[in-house]
């Protein structure tokens, strides 16, 4: 049976950024946005070169895409979150595969394994988006052993979902100290974080496709479901959520290349691999 674990470090710990960052990813329902991106997860774990009876360990896994594609190459897998409605969601679609999975609530920047735990750590959209980004790319490095892998999907600041970012924080500024996800999305600052102790470290290019029915259509789903829009559209009154609905529209229709009837709108991630020395 698969069950899930809670780990989480002592609240009393944890930084007024972080508690908020955590009420945005547990508010409104990111699972039904999530496994959307499931291609990501799938060539994120070809790019890994994940194997059958390696340990892997999904970092800050959401509704757990890495987690099955691991699973998929009979790989021995843990999943991690710091919001514990979506490792259940997670755990819901592994029962549904027949997937052994260790699902825990684990804070990124402080996770609760020992050093060189596992062959190979997964992150897709996940821990760009932490409060501490030096502090989790060390977590990473910590829980890898020698020569194992660490593989990233980031949105990169020139994609849509970077513009969509930069797009909210106009009208909802972040909380004050909180670092911008979107460097991850860049070579140069993962060499940054990571280069001191990696052997390797290779990067490319990839796209990921919305694929919606129109532009209202995207912006209903991600104001109802995504937590960055659903928490920005509820701290503002009538007028500024008009505001931000008018913005977020215009760049949808912007970027879209599906025509009249649909929506289709590329967005740039960057994949890397991470060997570790």
């Amino acid at each position: 049976m698969t069950t899930v674990l809670d780990t989480r470090p002592d609240q009393r710990h944890w930084s007024t950024v972080k508690q908020r960052q955590q009420a945005t990813w547990a508010s409104g329902d990111y699972a039904v946005i999530g496994t959307t991106l499931q291609i990501v997860g799938e060539s994120l774990a070809e790019a890994a070169d994940i194997r059958g009876g390696e340990r892997v360990i999904d970092i800050a896994a959401g509704n757990g895409n890495a987690t099955l594609a691991a699973a998929r190459r009979f790989a021995e897998v843990t999943s991690t979150d710091y919001v514990l409605q979506l490792l259940e969601c997670g755990a819901a679609r592994a029962r549904a595969e027949g997937h052994a999975i260790d699902f825990r609530v684990a804070d990124a920047e402080a996770l609760p394994f020992a050093d060189a735990s596992f062959d190979v750590a997964l992150s897709t959209f996940g821990v760009m988006f932490t409060a501490d980004h030096r502090a989790a790319a060390a977590e990473m490095l910590r829980v890898v052993r020698p020569g194992g892998r660490i593989a990233l999907a980031s949105w990169t600041p020139t994609s849509f979902v970077g513009e969509l970012l930069r797009t909210v924080t106009r009208h909802v500024p972040p909380p004050a100290g909180a670092a911008s996800p979107l460097p991850w999305g860049t070579e140069s600052y993962l060499v940054d974080l990571f280069g001191p102790a990696a052997a390797d470290i290779r990067c490319a290019r990839r796209e990921y496709v919305f694929r919606y029915k129109s532009p209202a259509h995207w912006l209903q789903i991600f104001r109802d479901y995504y937590g960055p829009t659903y928490r920005a559209f509820a701290a503002l009154d009538a007028e500024g959520q008009a505001a931000l609905a008018a913005e977020i529209l215009a760049l949808l229709t912007r970027l879209n290349r599906g025509g009249a009837t649909s929506l289709v709108i590329r967005s740039e991630y960057l994949e890397a691999v991470i060997v570790r020395s």
